[in-house]
This record gives structure tokens, C-alpha cells and sequence, in this order.
């Protein structure tokens, strides 16, 4: 991939249409339906027990850390989803499948990406906001809502964004790169809610790291009906992980830079700080999707 830009200086172009979000209405979107109703009938009360909704045992990001860093607006009726997500190209977004589906095949009726922001919530000269219609919504064929397999989708911008030293393409693994990443340091960023006890959601990017698993140390903690090759996994050491809010979001590595090799899809219904592992779509394993469903070039 190209390592250079052009940069127009420390701050976004501001739209001359700054798009208005009603938080209020704006619920992370492990909070819907649809994400509880693959769960088995005797899981379902934890839905409102053991609830950690934040990235959690992390530390807030200082302004620019992340500038691949989404946070995802996905409209549902009434209601919108808070998911995370990354940027691959000026037109394209990653994020899971599970973000802009609801139930089994209904797709969101569109939304707002939020590009730049460090607080999402106020009018940052950074930020870039661009809406997405479900005509750009490409979700991954063999998405299950049953199993989350295949939990991944790319989002196509309304209107392309503008590079930044903000707002920048996130990197991902080469078509050669066969790695599986274990005993890597991962890095997990994202918004979400502060706290067990409310449900305001945190207004600026957090993040954490713990090591990356090998897939057969995951099995151990997950099982192997759960975790696959097309996963992988961040240990949960110090109840450290990505929690409600944060789906769709990035897990990074350092290799030559910052590489994304993870997209943020589920974790323990027994709540965040457990200490069971966080699991992600691999980057690797949908590699070959996304190149054909965006405009993102690859390296070799």
C-alpha cells in the first residue's frame, strides 16, 4: 500500500453541512434485539446482568492516536446503533457484519460515519461526518446471526472523506502475509459506555492491549464450536477488553507500523472484565472479500 498522502494540515476540512446526532437515541448495538436473539433461551437474562459496557480496564486516547478510528451510526427505525469501525479507503469502512444487520438480513435504512473525532460527541474542527445509504452497505454473503461467522461488512461513504494527520487509512496484512499473529501485542480502541451503572456512553476513543492468542489456546478457553480459523482472539488478562459499544471496531498490531488484523465481533455474555477472551473477524481469512468489496489496493 501507498504510505504517502497529502496532508492539509492538523485538522479536517470541516463540511460546510455539519450533520447533527441525536445521542439520545443512539444505543450501543449489543443493546438491540436482534444482537440477543441468536443466544440460546437460558442465556438470555444475562442480557441485563454482569453488564460492562466499555472498553474496559483501558485508559482514554490522547487526540489523533487512532486516525483510523470510526465511530459508526447505523440507523434502525427510531433507534441507531453505536458500532466502531476503520478506515480502509477515502470512499470505504470496515466493520462487522452484525453493525448494519438487523435480524437476519435486514440492513440498515443508513447512517453517519464519524471520522477524526477524538470526542464524538461535540463539534471538533477534526471531525469529519459523512452519511452512508443501504445501497452502500456490502455485508459478507455467508453472515450468520445464529453463529456470528463471517461477521464482517464494508461500508461505502456517500461522499468520499479527506486524509488528514487526523483521519487516515488504517493498514492491513499483505495477500502473501499467512501469520496467525500470536504472542503480538493487540490493541483494541473504540467508544462505549463508562460504566456498569449508566448508560451514557463514553464520549472519547479508549483503548487497551493484552497479547494476541494462538487459535488453540482460545479453543481452550471458547471451544471449538465457537472459535474458528476465520477468528482471532484477545486474551483477557486484568479484565482487559473491547465491550458493548466497540463492535466493528479495529485490533491492531504493530508490524512495520500499526496493521489492523481483527474486527471487533463478540465476547463472553457474562460480561467484559471476566477474563475470557475478546474474538474477532481475522483480517487475513476475509482479505480476498474485502478487496472485492471495496476499492482498497492490498500489498503483496
Amino acid at each position: 500500500m501507498k504510505t504517502i498522502w497529502l496532508l492539509v494540515g492538523l485538522l479536517a476540512v470541516v463540511s460546510a453541512e455539519w450533520i447533527e446526532i441525536d445521542w439520545s437515541k443512539v444505543r450501543p448495538i449489543e443493546d438491540f434485539d436482534h444482537y440477543w436473539e441468536r443466544l440460546p433461551a437460558e442465556y438470555q437474562f444475562l442480557r441485563d446482568t454482569n453488564r460492562t459496557h466499555r472498553i474496559t480496564n483501558g485508559q482514554e486516547a490522547t487526540p489523533g492516536q487512532f486516525p483510523f478510528q470510526i465511530a459508526l451510526i447505523s440507523e434502525f427505525g427510531s433507534s441507531s446503533g453505536l458500532c466502531g469501525g476503520s478506515v480502509l479507503t477515502r470512499n470505504f469502512i470496515l466493520t462487522a457484519a452484525h453493525c448494519v444487520v438487523s435480524g437476519a438480513s435486514t440492513l440498515a435504512s443508513g447512517g453517519v460515519a464519524i471520522m477524526g473525532a477524538h470526542n464524538r460527541n461535540i463539534q471538533e474542527a477534526s471531525q469529519q461526518r459523512i452519511r452512508f445509504s443501504t445501497s452502500g452497505l456490502r455485508v459478507h454473503p455467508q453472515y450468520s446471526l445464529s453463529t456470528l461467522r463471517n461477521d464482517i461488512a464494508t461500508v461505502r461513504l456517500n461522499s468520499p472523506m479527506t486524509f488528514t494527520t487526523r483521519i487516515q487509512p488504517i493498514r492491513l496484512p499483505g495477500r502473501s502475509d499467512t501469520r496467525q499473529f500470536g504472542g503480538f501485542t493487540g490493541t483494541v480502541s473504540g467508544f462505549g459506555r463508562t460504566s456498569d451503572a449508566s448508560t451514557a456512553t463514553s464520549a472519547v476513543v479508549r483503548f487497551t492491549s493484552n497479547p494476541v492468542m494462538t487459535n488453540t489456546d482460545c479453543i481452550a478457553r471458547w471451544g471449538s464450536a465457537n472459535i474458528q480459523a476465520q477468528n482471532v482472539c484477545l486474551a483477557g488478562t486484568g479484565g482487559r477488553s473491547s465491550c458493548n459499544g466497540d463492535s466493528g471496531g479495529p485490533l491492531t498490531v504493530q508490524s512495520g507500523g500499526t496493521m489492523q488484523i481483527g474486527v471487533v465481533s463478540f465476547g463472553s455474555v457474562n460480561g467484559c472484565t471476566v477474563g475470557m477472551p475478546s474474538v474477532y473477524a481475522r483480517v487475513t481469512t476475509f482479505l480476498p472479500w474485502i478487496l472485492a468489496n471495496s476499492d482498497f489496493v492490498a500489498q503483496p
